[in-house]
């Protein structure tokens, strides 16, 4: 009975339209946003020492008309909810720093960097950069004034990250020297670290991001063993017991800081509704990439020689080998905007925004 009326809820808020779930009157005048391509809109592309691109077609293709470096045909979850809050979307950190701006502007910033994770280590070799030199990035142009602190508390705090470091956990590159549970308890270190250190430098409202079902990711045709007739269960239950660990951590927000508050967006739960009744949410494909080559379209970059992409991206779950499609991310962004707590809790993202905190 859960499952059928948290799918009737969820369809009823996915058939209001776009204009009826913008906020109006909002006060969140900026949105500060960490970790990695589900969220980079372009940050990959002004660092050229990095390999991990999509600043080529067809990516961007549905809404902007031109590659962005956005890992999608059109826009993000970050995207959709600037939108919904009626201001502009964030500009990449580094398109800020390589045009040489000394006004930083005001609706926030992405920091995000494709390939990353929340541990050190994971894709360095292809020069993404990590959560802890994002974290870096901000604190700078925080401590130099480059950022106006008055408007910290009133902004929201974005973070998504540690599909790629799980998805590496099952590469056959390096054999794991730490057990999954072990693993994943390294990685929600990384994470509270992080989370303490924007508070401290002046975050309030702070949302975190479930990771979906990487496991169902169409380049797990790539790993060796990895089934792909069926998701691969035990990535994803790396990624539960992740996802547990991170609504924990939110769970507990409050009381480690007087003064904050702190969501989470039940991502991976709102992803597998969309892979159980399809039809109803648009979808004719939930398995293969619209945009790739060879086994469910995940053992070819969409973009790179010799890709094939669908005519209509907006039925497919998938864009390319990693990463949701346009349609995808609209469904999650109003879930998660103007949800109830099957979807994102202990309120949603339009309350979160709305919300006045106490000065300290």
């Amino acid at each position: 009975m859960e499952r059928r009326s948290y799918t009737l809820i969820i369809s009823l808020l996915l058939g209001v339209s776009f204009s009826a779930v913008a906020a109006a009157g909002s006060n969140v005048p900026a949105i500060f946003i960490f970790g990695d391509s589900i969220f980079d809109a372009g940050n990959n592309h002004y660092n050229k020492n990095c390999t991990a691109q999509a600043d080529f077609a067809p990516y961007g293709s549905t809404f902007f008309k031109r590659p962005t470096g956005r890992f999608t045909n059109g826009r993000t979850v970050a995207d959709f909810i600037s939108q919904f809050l009626r201001i502009p979307l964030q500009k990449p950190y580094l398109e800020i720093v390589n045009r040489g701006r000394q006004n930083y502007p005001a609706n926030g910033i992405n920091f995000a960097s494709a390939g990353s994770g929340v541990l050190r280590a994971t894709n360095n070799e292809t020069g993404v950069t990590p959560l802890q030199v994002q974290l870096q990035q901000f604190k700078t142009l925080v401590d130099q004034n480059h950022i106006n602190k008055k408007i910290l508390q009133k902004s929201l705090f974005f973070f998504e990250s540690g599909s790629n470091d799980i998805f590496n956990y099952f590469a056959p590159f390096d054999t794991p020297t730490l057990t999954p549970d072990a693993y994943v308890q390294s990685m929600l270190k990384e994470v509270q670290l992080f989370i303490d250190t924007i508070h401290k430098l002046g975050a309030r409202k702070i949302a975190v991001f479930a990771l979906g079902p990487v496991g169902c990711v169409p380049a797990r045709a790539l790993l060796p063993g990895a089934p792909v007739n069926k998701c691969y269960g035990k990535m994803n239950n790396m990624v539960k017991y992740y996802n547990a660990g991170l609504d924990n951590l939110v769970k507990g927000l409050p009381v480690r800081y007087p003064g904050a508050v702190g969501v989470f967006g039940g991502v991976y739960k709102l992803v597998q509704v969309f892979r159980d009744d399809p039809k109803r949410y648009g979808f004719r494909n939930v398995d293969n990439a619209c945009c790739g080559l060879g086994t469910l379209g995940g053992q070819l970059q969409c973009g790179k020689e010799g890709y094939t992409v669908c005519k209509n991206p907006n039925e497919y779950l998938f864009w390319d080998f990693f990463h949701p499609s346009e349609h995808t991310y609209k469904l999650i962004s109003k879930a998660l905007w103007a949800g109830d707590t099957t979807r994102i809790r202990p309120f949603n993202l339009k309350k979160l925004a709305n919300i006045t905190l106490p000065h300290f």
